[in-house]
């Protein structure tokens, strides 16, 4: 089977590259205003979100209320309790950033588009993975925040609820409920110039991830990463994974769930955006110096999933050929 590259994986690898080699041009006194620019795409991205919503289907999704109270357990509730159990096992510094950064990446939502095209791809109940890829993001709004409230403050004292939820309302909350206010008006346009839009949300999400990496380059923050433990954060993210993807599927079974279900819940329930973790990143982290750290594995697990799933969806798939 030949597997296939994921080109915004290796844009991603550029970009890391370019923050290496050029840091200058995303630190704070470089007078580029990457800042203002990401704070309107995110915007953008988040109404033209809300636009691809529809308020029917998601009315129609509701019936289902096992599978998606699966899932989103899954995304919320399993994936942080999992990294949680090993927070007795910090004893630096260093250890105590890797931590959060894993943390982070198990309190976000899952992703949209592509959870709904590995179910696709794997022959799964596609309307209910709509439905919870798309309620996810709104879900992650709320709980995320809380998720990170509960470590962040130790470490960065500027974590300040009011001022968190305030920046969530007003960048992601209210484009995301205009963008639903509009859907029956400009929905076409959305649907229309869908992969324009994807260019678009990709691109402002590069541009964020190369500030990260550039202010951390710019600071030297990965120098108190080793090479052993850079190792073992690979690792422990596809351990992440395989044990959040097979406890999922466990309780989906025991649910006595068909397979197209098992595999919604197994798909959309292991899934993590990477979206809405650069875009939570800048606004519960701010300028953090190790905001690079942070998101390092977001990235690994970004890749991982796409390649991981895109072979077991097409496993799945082959089950109603035999």
């Amino acid at each position: 089977m030949k597997i296939k590259i994921d080109g915004f994986v290796l844009s991603i690898i550029a970009v890391i590259g370019i923050a290496y080699f050029f840091p200058h041009w995303g630190m704070a006194d470089s007078g580029v205003p990457i800042d203002t620019i990401s704070v309107i795409g995110i915007s953008f991205i988040f109404f033209f979100y809300g636009l691809k919503l529809s308020p029917h289907k998601l009315k129609a999704g509701l019936k289902n209320w096992k599978l998606h109270l699966l899932v989103q357990a899954s995304t919320f509730l399993i994936f942080p309790l999992i990294v949680l159990a090993f927070y007795p096992l910090i004893h630096s510094v260093g250890q105590q950033t890797l931590w959060l950064a894993f943390f982070f990446l198990a309190a976000l939502p899952s992703t949209v588009s592509s959870s709904v095209v590995m179910v696709s791809m794997a022959k799964g109940n596609i309307p209910a993975a709509i439905f919870n890829a798309s309620i996810s993001g709104v879900i992650g709004i709320v709980l995320t925040p809380l998720w990170m409230g509960l470590f962040v403050q130790k470490t960065h004292t500027d974590f300040d609820f009011m001022e968190i939820y305030t920046k969530l309302i007003l960048q992601i909350l209210f484009p995301v409920f205009m963008g639903l206010l509009l859907q029956r008006f400009l929905g076409f346009i959305a649907q229309k110039y869908s992969g324009q839009l994807s260019l678009f949300d990709k691109s402002i999400i590069l541009l964020i991830i190369y500030k990260s990496f550039a202010q951390s380059f710019g600071n030297d923050i990965f120098s108190t990463v080793s090479f052993l433990e850079l190792l073992i954060l690979f690792v422990a993210v596809l351990a992440l994974f395989y044990v959040a993807f097979f406890l999922t599927g466990f309780v989906a079974k025991k649910l006595k769930f068909n397979m197209e279900d098992q595999i919604t819940a197994q798909f959309c329930g292991t899934k993590k955006s990477l979206v809405h973790g650069t875009v939570f990143s800048k606004i519960l982290f701010g300028n953090m110096a190790s905001i690079g750290i942070i998101l390092l594995p977001l990235m690994i697990f970004h890749a991982t999933q796409i390649l991981i799933l895109s072979l077991i969806a097409g496993k799945r798939a082959t089950r109603l050929d035999e």
